[in-house]
């Protein structure tokens, strides 16, 4: 397991400790929280390929040797965001994924679950209940999906090659207790005021709770265990299933953390265009901080971005674990005693 410290890794390893897997985690990070659930712990950077054909190498390293031989791999380490260097996410996104790929393959590893995201597909326009036809953009707006998408094609390709079975997964805005990233950016640029409505508000998403997103990953393993030939060298949308307006969920959320909801809007022909403007400077000024605006933020915040998740039920066996009225009232509770101390 890659990216076994982050917020989805975590919940990964502790489905699949919870079934009895064997898990092994791999991160750049310390994680000694993950020893509680019966993780072994290897750290080092995926894009070293020495590293990672060590790891891979059983009976013939000294790190390989502590755990045996690995059957699976679940690939979810990234380097996400929306502002950066494009070596920098080539090197963490594009060349990790190829050095796993050839260790595994040179290793005998049966199954390879990547980790990728519906992003690979966004071209800036609304995306309506689409499914796994559609296709990647011819260009991408930011390195991000630029790079996961050059992955998710390595992995596919890779199918089938020297035994070893592959599949992409795409889960959508996954969120959770202990989201590091969502919902704490949502309600900080809230509290400091700098969040505006994009557009006319009323678009839709697909939205994933953390617990159903790392299911998706079992049921993706179960599925190249039971019937590979139908489930691997595909792609799959993973969300709920269940769409929703994007600004009265983040209003609820806002909500939630006792910040005001955003009440002033920006068209998103203005939101865009001050993204590439604001793009520009920052990339003239060499400024490595994000800027407070992007054309694919403005996108993303103004348009519609929901799938069809079919493919995923019927190939892997994924289903909903924790319906979304369920998953967001357990999150009420949680924020609502952590900001009164309890």
């Amino acid at each position: 397991m890659t990216g076994c410290g982050g917020f989805l890794g975590r919940e990964v390893c502790r489905q699949l400790c919870q079934r009895g897997d064997r898990v092994v985690g791999l991160a750049r990070g310390d994680y000694p929280a993950l020893d509680a659930l019966g993780v072994r712990r290897v750290r080092g950077d995926l894009a070293d390929p020495r590293f990672v054909q060590d790891v891979f190498a059983a009976g013939e390293s000294e790190t390989a040797s502590s755990f045996g031989p690995i059957d699976a791999v679940v690939h979810s380490a990234a380097v996400a965001g929306v502002w950066g260097s494009r070596d920098y996410f080539f090197r963490n996104n594009v060349l990790a994924t190829r050095n796993l790929l050839l260790a595994c393959q040179a290793a005998g590893v049966g199954k390879f679950v990547f980790t990728s995201s519906p992003s690979v597909t966004f071209g800036g326009d609304h995306q309506q209940g689409v499914d796994e036809s559609e296709p990647y953009p011819e260009t991408y707006w930011c390195a991000y999906p630029e790079t996961k998408a050059i992955a998710e094609r390595d992995v596919l390709a890779a199918d089938d090659r020297d035994g070893m079975r592959t599949l992409s997964l795409r889960p959508h805005l996954i969120w959770g207790p202990g989201d590091p990233h969502l919902f704490p950016r949502v309600v900080e640029k809230a509290r400091s005021g700098k969040l505006k409505i994009v557009g006319d508000g009323t678009n839709r998403v697909d939205t994933v709770h953390v617990v159903n997103a790392a299911a998706a990953h079992l049921d993706a393993l179960d599925a190249l265990d039971r019937d590979a030939q139908r489930a691997a060298g595909r792609a799959y949308f993973i969300s709920e299933g269940q769409p929703v307006e994007l600004w009265p969920w983040i209003a609820e959320i806002c909500e939630m953390y006792g910040v005001p909801a955003p009440r002033s809007r920006v068209s998103y022909r203005v939101a865009r265009a001050a993204g590439a403007i604001l793009e520009r400077v920052y990339r003239l000024t060499g400024r490595p901080s994000e800027p407070p605006m992007t054309r694919f933020v403005a996108a993303q915040l103004a348009k519609d971005h929901y799938f069809d998740i079919s493919a995923a039920r019927d190939r892997l066996g994924y289903h909903v674990r924790l319906d979304f009225v369920t998953a967001k009232e357990m999150l009420a509770r949680d924020v609502a005693s952590k900001r009164q101390g309890v």
